[in-house]
Parts: structure tokens; sequence; C-alpha cells
């Protein structure tokens, strides 16, 4: 009956939502079998199973959940995300064509290019913002230097969710923040930590020129600003801005495939900033 499958339902999500997932799958289990037709709980478990990677089970309950209502836009974006982590493309653009994918369905992997998009990385706990080249509705591409306790490197493939959770500023515009859900592919470049003592905040910019140039990636990590928790998943107000005085030793993140290549990349650029001084120099992740 629809009034048990309710109560189920509601508590299967709540239960789901604090994390309880052994408990929120029997009552949402229960809910269907009391009102199999009914898509709430297709919904609600493929979004436990989300929660918990499970991609083919969450495929498989957004599936249900779209065929018991059709215009349901939460079940049909859940879809597409199982279906990209799965790699099953077909089933991918049909989903995002809901969205506005204006791209036939086919096998062939979904690749748009939406450009820099800024993704909340382990977003269960605090979470560095870092910017990405978002590549589809639900994947972007880190293109900054994570700090190394984030376990995430420069060219990770990310599975995001497609929520805005906060903003952040970019060619003065206020684009969203995106969490994300998973490392889909860990990326071939390391993380190396440089010390440098300089006096000037160009040489830095020129070392992170340089790196891209390369092929390889440069943050200065002394730059990182941790905002109060009402700007990171908002708008961000004014906070005092990091200051240095001259010859700070400032961290360096720098991102490359091979020790070697970091340090060729540093004696390059040294040899046209003497006045900064490397003072370390180590790998980090």
């Amino acid at each position: 009956m629809k009034i048990f499958a309710e109560r189920d339902n509601a508590r299967g999500a709540d239960l789901s939502e604090r994390g309880e997932y052994e408990q929120a799958e029997i009552y949402l289990r229960k809910a269907i079998d009391a009102a199999p037709k009914w898509s709430v709980p297709w919904y609600n478990l493929g979004l436990l199973y989300k929660r918990t990677h499970k991609w083919q089970e969450s495929l498989e309950c957004n599936q249900r959940a779209v065929e018991f209502d059709p215009k349901d836009e939460a079940a049909w974006w859940n879809l597409g995300i199982a279906a990209t982590a799965l790699g099953k493309w077909r089933l991918a653009r049909q989903a995002w064509q809901v969205f506005g994918l204006d791209a036939p369905i086919t096998d062939d992997e979904v690749l748009i290019r939406f450009g820099s998009t800024p993704i909340r990385i382990n977003s269960r706990e605090e979470g560095e913002v870092v910017w990405c080249y978002r590549i589809d509705f639900a994947r972007a591409i880190i293109k900054s230097v994570p700090l190394p306790e984030s376990e995430h490197r420069f060219e990770d493939l990310l599975l995001h969710d497609g929520a805005p959770n906060g903003y952040r500023k970019s060619q003065g515009k206020q684009v969203p923040v995106f969490d994300e859900i998973q490392i889909l592919k860990p990326s071939e470049y390391s993380t190396f930590q440089a010390i440098i003592r300089t006096e000037s905040q160009i040489d830095i910019e020129d070392l992170i020129s340089l790196a891209f140039e390369n092929e390889m990636g440069a943050e200065n990590w002394q730059t990182i600003r941790l905002l109060c928790e009402q700007c990171s998943r908002g708008i961000p107000h004014e906070h005092d801005a990091p200051t240095y005085e001259a010859f700070s030793d400032l961290r360096i993140g720098i991102a490359a495939k091979l020790r070697d290549d970091a340090l060729r990349l540093l004696e390059s650029w040294s040899i046209s900033h003497s006045a900064s001084e490397l003072k370390s120099f180590e790998q980090v992740l």
C-alpha cells in the first residue's frame, strides 16, 4: 500500500542522508516492494548507490525512476552520472539530451568542453576548491596543483555532481562550484614542493607560466585562502588578502611526471630570475 511505501521511503531517505546506508537500503527496498511503480523510492535508492559509488545499481534504479516518472530531472541527471562513471555513453547521451545536449545518441564518448570550472575536491570534508577543465556534464580535469594533503593531482579526471554548491569569480563573473564525487582516472603526474625565497611575485608568475608552457603545472600555495563555510559554499565576501614581506619563503606546488622534469623547470627558470632562491625541493605526492 502507498501509505506504507511513503513511510518506508521517508525513513530510508533520512537514513541515507545521515550515511546509514545499510539500514537505508532495507527501508527503500520495502518502499519499492509496497509500491513498485512509484518513482520516488527508486530515485532515492539510486541516490544511495550514487553516494556509495555503486554505479551499475545506481544506473538501474534511476532507469526505473525515469520509467515511472519521465519528467524527474534529478533521476535523469543521476542516470547520466552513473552512465558516465560506467562509460556507457549511449545511455549518458540519452540522459544529457534532457538537459540540452544537441548530439546524436551513439556509443561515442561524450566530449562537450564547457571550459574552466571550480570543483570542490574531498567534498564530504572541508574540501579544497581547485580549477578544472570541464569536458562534459559530469567530468572535469584538474588544472590546478592541489595541496598534497588532498591526495589529488594535477590532471586527475574527476566525476562531479551537477548541483552548484557555492560560487567563485572568473573573468569578472560568478561561476558555480560543483562537488567532486570521485576520481575516475588518476593522473600520471606527481606533486613536488619547492620553497622559494623571493622578493618578486612576478618571478613566481613567470615560473607558473613556464610550467604550463612545458606541459607541467605550478601553483603558489601561499595564496590559497581558507574561506569560512558561508563563503566556501556560497558567494565569497571580502577577506583580508594574503601579504608577503620582501624575501618571503613561498611554498610552491609543481606538477611533473618525473622529478628530473621538475628540477629542469626550476633550473631553467632560475637562470633569468637570479634574485629568487630555491631553498628546498621534495616530492610530496
